[in-house]
């Protein structure tokens, strides 16, 4: 404690042992002056005022410095105290943080988790494009797509005797699908085979050149397919007037119609019909429907004879009901005839009630 500076002076640090160091100098040096002068009288009473001025100062710096050391113990209390609360804090926030960092990691651990089973559906998904853009690059393979893609939508919506699949005419040839309409001995044809190839040429194309040239390409290969199936598959008095030309694709028939409207023209006028999957659906669910209306009226009898039936028994319901009716009518009568036999019999016992018996034994009426 002793070590403990009390003030600066400087810069220099003074301490207790260098300030009482520095008083007693002070006292030698003042005696020294007192005997240069030739005090010899006063210098026995000035040394003793001296050192009684030395111990008091010793004193109150003996003071002072357990002043000084008690604060710098509280000090030192206070800062530790400080420090440990600071720490203490600190730990909590250290926790807080270490709990928010560890649920955010989770969270992120399941957010990549659910990145990567979305990635890897992404690469089947990516896969199974690839087959599907070989699929459409093959010829063959692209004509089994249109054909399965229509004859899932026929297999769904008409009832096996309605259609058949590779129908062979007359002539030998064979449509995709032939449908049968009710009461008519004439096939509807179905082509399901459609030049892909310059359509993908068209939408590779990266210059106006290479377009038209894909579009003439398309155009002609329409042109000719259109041609080819009219020319197959309209047949007098074996087929329908109409042939259909199935695109496996929406987007295809969209593109058809926004550049190649004379195509469409040209077809129409090939009596060829151009449709897409939901055309085609719908055309399907209007063969359908006379399909059904053929089979209502074949059964036709059979639902006279069952409406015959059950006017049959309407008619027994009613006679039925009728004699219940009259039932009811005799059971009310007879009610009524009970009531009315009743109210003579409460109406007679009223009289009774009224009557008393005289003295000599007769009854006379109460007055």
């Amino acid at each position: 404690m002793g070590d403990a500076p009390l003030f600066l002076i400087m810069s220099y640090p003074v301490t207790p042992v260098e300030l009482a160091a520095a008083s007693g100098a002070l006292l030698v040096l003042f005696v020294l002056v007192l005997i240069a002068r030739g005090g010899r009288r006063d210098i026995d009473a000035q040394m003793a005022a001296l050192a009684h001025s030395h111990a008091e100062m010793a004193g109150r710096m003996q003071t002072l410095a357990e002043i000084l050391g008690g604060r710098q113990m509280d000090f030192a209390r206070v800062v530790s105290e400080k420090l440990d609360r600071s720490a203490h804090r600190v730990n909590e926030r250290l926790e807080v943080s270490a709990r928010a960092t560890l649920g955010n990691l989770s969270a992120l651990n399941e957010r990549l988790a659910v990145i990567d089973a979305a990635q890897a559906r992404m690469s089947h998904l990516t896969e199974e494009i690839a087959g599907f853009r070989d699929v459409l690059a093959n010829k063959q393979l692209r004509g089994a797509f249109g054909q399965g893609r229509m004859e899932a939508i026929i297999r769904d919506a008409l009832p096996p005797n309605s259609y058949a699949f590779q129908y062979t005419l007359s002539t030998g040839v064979r449509p995709d699908c032939a449908l049968k309409l009710p009461g008519d001995d004439k096939v509807l044809a179905v082509d399901a085979k459609f030049p892909l190839e310059a359509f993908n040429a068209l939408k590779e194309a990266r210059d106006p050149a290479g377009r038209r040239i894909a579009m003439a390409r398309a155009r002609g290969d329409m042109l000719k397919h259109v041609k080819d199936v009219s020319e197959r598959y309209l047949l007098p008095g074996e087929t329908q007037d109409v042939v259909i030309l199935f695109v496996p694709s929406e987007s295809l028939f969209a593109e058809l119609h926004e550049h190649f409207d004379d195509v469409i023209q040209r077809a129409h006028r090939a009596r060829v019909l151009i449709v897409s999957p939901s055309l085609l659906l719908m055309a399907v669910q209007v063969l359908q429907s006379l399909v059904r209306d053929a089979q209502v009226r074949d059964q036709a009898h059979v639902i006279q004879a069952e409406t015959r039936r059950l006017v049959e028994d309407v008619v027994r319901l009613r006679t039925r009901v009728e004699k219940l009716d009259g039932h009811f009518r005799q059971a009310q009568e007879d009610i009524s005839a009970i009531l009315t036999s009743t109210e003579k019999i409460a109406r007679s016992g009223e009289r009774i009630d009224r009557m008393e018996f005289s003295r000599g034994g007769g009854l006379e009426a109460a007055q």
